[in-house]
C-alpha cells in the first residue's frame, strides 16, 4: 500500500530505498565546470542533493545578478553529463533570492554599501550600511541614539561596528522601497 501511494506521487519511479545517491562532488564539478566556460563571475552559494535526489543549484554573481540564461546553461550542463537511466533526479537551478539570508563571503563583497541587518548568535541584532569586508569580520556602520549630557534630547551618531563572522547568526540585506 505504502509503495503504491509513493508510485502514484512520483509517476512510477523506484522506491527511494533503490535510487543509486548522486555523487555531490560530480554535480559541483559539472556545475563549476559551466561557470569557468561562461567566466562572467558566477559562484554556487548553496548546492543540495535530498534522498529522492533532488538537486537544487542556488547560484550568484560578484557583479550584477544572474540571468535566466545562466540558470539555463547551468542547468543543460548538469543535465547532459548525468545519465537518467543510471541515475533518476529532478534538478533546479536558481538565483540567490534577495530575501535570503547571505550564505557566501562573495555575497557580502557583492553587498558593500548597503543595508545589512545581522543576528549575533547571541539574539543582538546590529542593523545598518555594510561598509567593508575581511576574511573573518564586516564593518557595519550603524546609527545609534545616545543622551548626552546636560542635554534633555538623544542625539543620533554613526558607530562602526566589527562583527566577526564566526559570531554570526544570520544576514539579510534591508531592502528599502523609497
Amino acid at each position: 500500500h505504502l509503495y503504491h501511494n509513493y508510485k502514484n506521487r512520483t509517476r512510477g519511479r523506484k522506491s527511494p530505498l533503490f535510487l543509486p545517491m548522486i555523487n555531490k562532488e560530480k554535480v559541483i564539478a559539472l556545475v563549476e565546470e559551466r561557470m569557468e566556460e561562461l567566466n562572467n563571475g558566477l559562484y554556487i552559494v548553496e548546492l543540495s542533493i535530498s534522498s529522492t535526489n533532488t538537486i537544487h543549484v542556488e547560484i550568484d554573481k560578484i557583479n550584477g545578478g544572474v540571468t535566466v540564461t545562466d540558470c539555463v546553461s547551468v542547468s543543460r550542463n548538469v543535465e547532459h553529463n548525468l545519465d537518467r537511466e543510471e541515475e533518476d533526479f529532478e534538478l533546479h537551478v536558481s538565483s540567490a533570492g534577495l530575501d535570503k539570508p547571505l550564505r557566501h563571503i562573495n555575497q557580502y563583497v557583492k553587498n558593500i554599501g548597503r543595508r545589512i541587518e545581522t543576528v549575533l548568535k547571541d539574539g543582538k541584532k546590529i542593523e545598518g550600511e555594510l561598509l567593508k569586508i575581511t576574511d573573518e569580520a564586516m564593518f557595519i556602520n550603524e546609527q545609534v541614539s545616545k543622551q548626552i549630557e546636560n542635554k534633555k534630547k538623544k542625539m543620533v551618531f554613526d558607530e562602526v561596528r566589527e562583527v566577526n563572522f564566526s559570531d554570526v547568526k544570520e544576514s539579510k540585506i534591508v531592502i528599502s522601497f523609497k
